[in-house]
């Protein structure tokens, strides 16, 4: 195996999503067919080749089957297949049309374009899938309002928050990258085409009006200027990729933080089957958590390499784009396969409300000490109060017993210390906090 997510045994993990299939060899080909094809028919259409030619060219690829091994032959010795490809349409259209194809443009503008029209069809998908998600946990965040919880800080316990707050926090990230990626799609779906030096020179002044025409026959958004080594749009989705990873990475760390044995507060599933061990019959592993985590690490290294290729040389780059090859398209599957199953993750979710009561109840109200020390701070002076409330979590962990009821034996502040148990009294806005979240759409 050299790549988990080509792999037959882990591609199930690593690269379920569909949109993996826009990375394969199959449809690279495809769509630098459709623009060689439309760039014909816009230069036909504008008289800069002969109609008859752009009509032939444009039949030709419609039917065409090329021959991959003399297309990897073609890049092995060019670097890029667009030279192999153009000699294999020019094959199949023969006669003075096959003249004409390829006619003003440069490797680059083809595959740029082709690229683009694959970021097209990726960035809604993920979309889609996006507003599915934030669909599920807004549901999530309604439904558990009032499941009260031990809200975790650095890893300790902390103060009571609801599972809904939870959700929605889970959310709310997710709700801004989608509205991250539908501003950034009018910068990323663009048409590439500057000719051999950007300047579109071999088509006199006519070369804006084949870009503006590719507009109709692609429909992408023309940009100013050709990008070829203006990479800051890839670079941009590129980041996208990794934080939201990095986001839907924070939700696995949480599940399987809190489906530890010791928490068991959630489960991945209800199916006993999902996580089996294969010598500990008792385990049910949290591997769509630990998949998130992974993707996101993952993202976020590789980022890292991808922004090495912001790294352009004059009007035309080489090794840069190269490395575009390499990354970008494991980024995406990177990305996509962790909102699926985030998505699946979120559906199948089990929650165990007692189990967090049960927990909160172990804790003996240490978890409650800054409410009471806020408490008692309407009768005492701030560091009396706290000092006072350290002085009982100190005898809690000692000796057992309710926080309340200890400091109740310490202090005769006229304080409601039964009240004070009920961790349902100490969430603050939370209610207030979900709604405003689910506001966000």
């Amino acid at each position: 195996m050299t790549d988990a997510f080509d792999s037959e045994i882990y591609g199930g993990l690593f690269a379920p999503s569909p949109l993996a299939a826009l990375f394969s060899d199959a449809n690279h080909v495809r769509t630098m067919l459709i623009v060689e094809a439309a760039l014909a028919r816009v230069q036909a259409k504008l008289g800069i080749i002969p109609s008859e030619a752009g009509a032939e060219i444009s039949r030709a690829i419609e039917s065409i089957e090329i021959d991959i091994a003399a297309l990897r032959d073609g890049t092995t010795s060019a670097g890029l297949p667009i030279p192999a490809l153009v000699a294999q349409i020019r094959a199949a259209v023969g006669g003075e049309a096959a003249e004409y194809v390829h006619w003003g443009a440069t490797s680059q503008d083809i595959m740029d374009t082709a690229l683009t029209l694959v970021l097209r069809v990726t960035s809604a998908e993920m979309i889609e899938s996006l507003l599915k998600l934030s669909g599920q946990l807004a549901t999530m965040a309604e439904t558990h309002r009032g499941t009260i919880m031990l809200a975790r800080t650095r890893s300790q316990q902390a103060a009571p928050t609801s599972f809904g707050l939870k959700a929605a926090g889970w959310r709310a990230p997710l709700v801004r990258h989608t509205r991250r990626m539908a501003e950034m799609r009018q910068r990323l779906c663009v048409i590439q085409f500057g000719g051999a030096a950007g300047t579109l020179a071999p088509l006199g002044d006519r070369g804006v009006e084949v870009m503006e025409g590719l507009l109709q026959e692609l429909g992408l958004n023309v940009p100013p200027l050709p990008w070829h080594t203006q990479r800051d749009n890839l670079g941009e989705f590129a980041g996208w990729l990794a934080t939201l990873t990095g986001a839907l990475g924070k939700i696995g760390q949480d599940v399987a933080l809190l489906a530890q044995t010791e928490v068991a507060e959630v489960r991945e599933s209800a199916d006993p089957t999902r996580g089996g061990s294969s010598t500990l019959p008792q385990k049910s592993n949290p591997i769509l958590s630990e998949a998130l985590i992974t993707l996101a690490r993952y993202t976020a290294g590789n980022v890292a390499t991808f922004y090495q290729s912001g790294v352009q040389e004059h009007e035309r780059g080489g090794p840069g784009w190269a490395l575009e090859w390499l990354v970008l398209p494991k980024l995406v599957i990177a990305a996509s396969t962790a909102l699926t199953h985030a998505v699946t993750l979120i559906e199948n979710l089990q929650i165990d409300q007692a189990r967090m009561t049960a927990n909160m109840a172990a804790a003996n109200g240490l978890f409650l000490a800054e409410a009471a020390s806020f408490a008692l701070s309407e009768h005492l002076p701030r560091t009396e109060a706290q000092a006072l409330v350290k002085t009982a979590c100190q005898q809690t962990m000692a000796d057992g017993g309710h926080l309340m009821d200890i400091l109740a034996e310490l202090t005769d502040a006229p304080v409601d210390w039964t009240a004070l148990k009920d961790p349902a009294r100490y969430i603050g806005v939370a209610d207030t906090l979900i709604d405003r979240a689910l506001a966000e759409s």
